[in-house]
């Protein structure tokens, strides 16, 4: 939880060449182990709010050594951090790793209701749904938001994946998801695909 500390430590190591997306890997172990802390009672929230808002700023500090892709436009992604989860680590750092590959990305940001979703994906007509969590009490939310998107008669539109730590093929079945990951770097593979596919 030591601010300076962390973005001192983030200076250093892209100044002695480590890879970026090292860096981004290393954050998101951490906030992996934050949610998993607050979900056993060893966490308050202001102190996983705290540690959500350090990843944040390590992003934006490591997001201009991804390189970009600028003039591109391979296809439009909507994400957004489900509702009840306020993490973006994971979700902060797939954002950029997509922009860098020449997606547009409309990032929708944290707790973020179904009918959001829903409102966003009529008015953006986005390629792929990107939903977001580290809790694993966030599954619910996921579901609600898969359900409210096949009510609103708007599923065949797009291609849906989650991401979080806690998610495996159990949890994309449940949820009717077209693919899951727990890996931004496999996420962007997985959008590729998806984006290729349609």
């Amino acid at each position: 939880m030591n601010e300076q500390e962390s973005l001192r430590l983030v200076d250093e190591m892209l100044s002695s060449g480590a890879r970026p997306l090292d860096i981004l890997e290393e954050c998101r172990r951490g906030m992996f182990e934050v949610g998993a802390r607050f979900e056993r009672g060893d966490m308050y929230l202001s102190e996983m709010i705290m540690a959500a808002e350090i990843s944040k700023q390590v992003t934006e500090r490591v997001r201009p050594h991804l390189g970009s892709s600028t003039g591109a436009n391979r296809g439009k992604v909507l994400i957004g951090t489900v509702e009840g989860d306020v993490h973006d680590i994971g979700k902060n750092i797939l954002v950029a790793l997509l922009e860098a590959g020449g997606f547009r990305v409309v990032d929708l940001g944290v707790d973020v209701p179904p009918e959001r979703f829903v409102e966003a994906i009529r008015e953006g007509r986005p390629d792929v749904v990107g939903m977001s969590s580290l809790l694993s009490t966030s599954l619910e939310a996921m579901k609600r938001t898969v359900d409210a998107i096949v009510e609103a008669g708007l599923r065949d539109r797009v291609k849906i994946v989650i991401g979080g730590g806690r998610l495996d093929r159990y949890a994309a079945e449940y949820v009717k998801a077209d693919a899951y990951t727990d890996n931004a770097a496999q996420g962007v593979k997985i959008v590729e695909g998806m984006v290729g596919g349609r």
